[in-house]
């Protein structure tokens, strides 16, 4: 055999680099039903808040004063409110309003949660007691009351501050456990070199604690949009949420309630979108957790 003759049977042995540990974790996502279901949904659920509502000849503010409560019809598809709104308009507006809340104030409650637990674990000492007296005067501290009481200052154009404050109560119990998954991380080899090489502790913490924790933060984020959407939907459900002339599923829900036994297409339809979102939100998170940690899906199956 000729020099390069072995040469080329080398290259052709040599082993396959191997996947990412995103494109690893995203192959097991996929292969899931509830993943795939989860995605497929949530995919949907998008484009119809956001697509839906450029093939109505209808917006959420507009009324038709010769169809109040009506049926659904080809005029209007989920049927009118009693004001003469549109409720396929109104119901996807809501949607769209649901959905943003929901992405924000997880992102923003996950955020806190990172930062706060990993600086908590990492500092130890008085920076851990201050954090930690923080973190569990918030957990005893009613949210739903204090977020009621606050419910005045999120009036028209102020959502983004019922974001803020709706994130400052999803984020403790997350912190607990990221503050003890880093005191064990900070135990690690590569952490210590870190540390004895002078690097930063701030550098140290958003370099490799947690990047070493993106999978819990990840799942994390993903089940809190289901929590803050169930949350707000309560909250606007009895007034403290969005206010009007904003809309969202609680706000709609409100308004349906009364009018449901008949005119049940005043509350059905916003009724089922919820269920349907927050399912598809729940099944992603839990197809998320089984992709990054397949052993603990394994070990809860043989159970």
């Amino acid at each position: 055999m000729s020099l390069q003759e072995e040469e080329l049977a080398e290259e052709l042995t040599v082993p396959a680099r191997p996947p990412s540990r995103l494109r690893t974790v995203a192959r097991r996502f996929f292969r899931t039903p509830q993943g795939l279901v989860g995605f497929a949904v949530l995919a949907l659920m998008f484009l119809l808040a956001f697509v839906g509502p450029l093939f109505s000849p209808w917006t959420y503010t507009d009324k038709d004063f010769t169809a109040f409560l009506q049926p659904p019809s080809p005029q209007h598809w989920f049927g009118t409110l009693q004001t003469g709104a549109d409720v396929y308009a109104v119901t996807l507006r809501g949607m769209q309003k649901s959905l943003i809340v929901g992405l924000l104030a997880a992102l923003l409650s996950t955020a806190l949660a990172a930062l706060i637990g990993a600086f908590a674990g990492y500092f130890l000492g008085w920076t851990d007691r201050a954090l930690s007296w923080f973190t569990d005067l918030l957990l005893v501290l009613p949210a739903f009351l204090i977020l009621a009481i606050m419910s005045p200052l999120f009036g028209t154009g102020q959502w983004p501050l019922f974001v803020v404050m709706l994130a400052l109560f999803l984020w403790m119990v997350t912190s607990k456990i990221v503050r003890g998954m880093t005191v064990s991380l900070k135990q690690r080899e590569f952490i210590q070199a870190a540390r004895f090489m002078g690097v930063p502790p701030a550098r140290i913490i958003f370099r490799h604690v947690l990047p070493n924790l993106s999978s819990l933060l990840i799942v994390d984020a993903t089940l809190n949009v289901s929590a803050a959407i169930l949350t707000e939907t309560s909250l606007s459900y009895f007034g403290f949420g969005i206010q009007p002339p904003d809309v969202s599923f609680g706000t709609l829900i409100a308004d349906g309630a009364g009018t449901a036994t008949y005119a049940p297409w005043t509350f059905w339809f916003v009724a089922v979108l919820l269920v349907v979102t927050v399912l598809a939100v729940n099944l992603v998170g839990d197809a998320l957790r089984d992709a990054f940690d397949p052993a603990a899906a394994h070990r809860g199956r043989r159970r």
